[in-house]
């Protein structure tokens, strides 16, 4: 009768790994920029339509600078880099935007939508850190990192509602704790490691992009030791973070370096 009660208790299990698998393989299945395979879970339309909300819904909120010097810096550097992205970016409907903010940031939405915070200008200090920062974020759009984000989130929610039906009969502090770390897990297993992935793939693409657009990639290794500087050594540690460590971010970089530059000096040349 136990052994009975136990498989009952697998059955939720079982349905979400097999709503899992049919989301994996239903899902549009693409090598990316970095020569990667991935599953995404939006079209390019879906995409761009909710990255156009996203986009509008920020400046709705946001104190944007429309002119100035910072403004033109901004404008240029973002026409310099989105002509380098190549057949990657050509169906993009690139759109900059320049918030006056203190916030240390700066994002590229789906779809190719741009906000650069004027808290970071301080850190990148010229155009060249500034392609860094913009290299990186527009290449997180071009790879089209937030639709792999989806589906995987998607597979582990679904995963967790199995684990969670399943433990129904279960006390509810018991169930909870349980839970608890099932999803601390999740998250510090499997979603953090996967968005590191992504920083990493995004820093190798937008070296690349930047030293196409005619900035010397030398400049993004100073950059990130410059905010790591910024950070007063208060990151979290590594595997807690979605995003690399600084000392991690760098070694990786300078690893791509060399072809890099290669790129730049080509384009110098010509």
């Amino acid at each position: 009768m136990k052994n009975r009660n136990y498989l009952i208790r697998l059955v939720p299990i079982l349905i979400a790994v097999v709503a899992v698998l049919f989301q994996r393989c239903s899902a549009d299945k693409i090598t990316n920029q970095a020569g990667r395979t991935a599953r995404l879970a939006l079209s390019t339309e879906q995409e761009t339509k909710l990255g156009l909300q996203a986009y509008r819904e920020v400046l709705s909120q946001s104190d944007t600078i429309n002119s100035g010097p910072e403004y033109e810096t901004v404008r240029r550097c973002a026409e310099r880099l989105t002509a380098a992205t190549g057949e990657w970016g050509k169906d993009f409907r690139w759109e900059v935007s320049l918030v006056r903010s203190p916030q240390v940031n700066a994002f590229c939405l789906p779809g190719g939508k741009i906000c650069v915070y004027t808290g970071i200008l301080p850190v990148t200090r010229n155009e060249t850190g500034l392609a860094v920062v913009m290299g990186h974020e527009m290449a997180h759009a071009t790879l089209r990192h937030g639709s792999e984000r989806i589906l995987q989130q998607q597979a582990t929610n679904t995963l967790l509602s199995g684990v969670s039906w399943s433990l129904g009969n279960m006390d509810y502090n018991q169930r909870r704790a349980i839970m608890g770390a099932i999803g601390a897990g999740a998250q510090y297993g499997v979603l953090n490691a996967f968005s590191r992935e992504h920083e990493s793939e995004a820093d190798s693409i937008g070296l690349f992009t930047m030293a196409r657009a005619g900035y010397d990639p030398r400049e993004a290794t100073a950059f990130w030791e410059r905010m790591s500087s910024a950070s007063g050594g208060k990151a979290p540690p590594e595997f807690l973070s979605t995003h690399p460590a600084h000392s991690t971010r760098i070694e990786r970089l300078k690893k791509d370096l060399p072809k890099a530059i290669e790129i730049y000096e080509a384009g110098t040349r010509r």
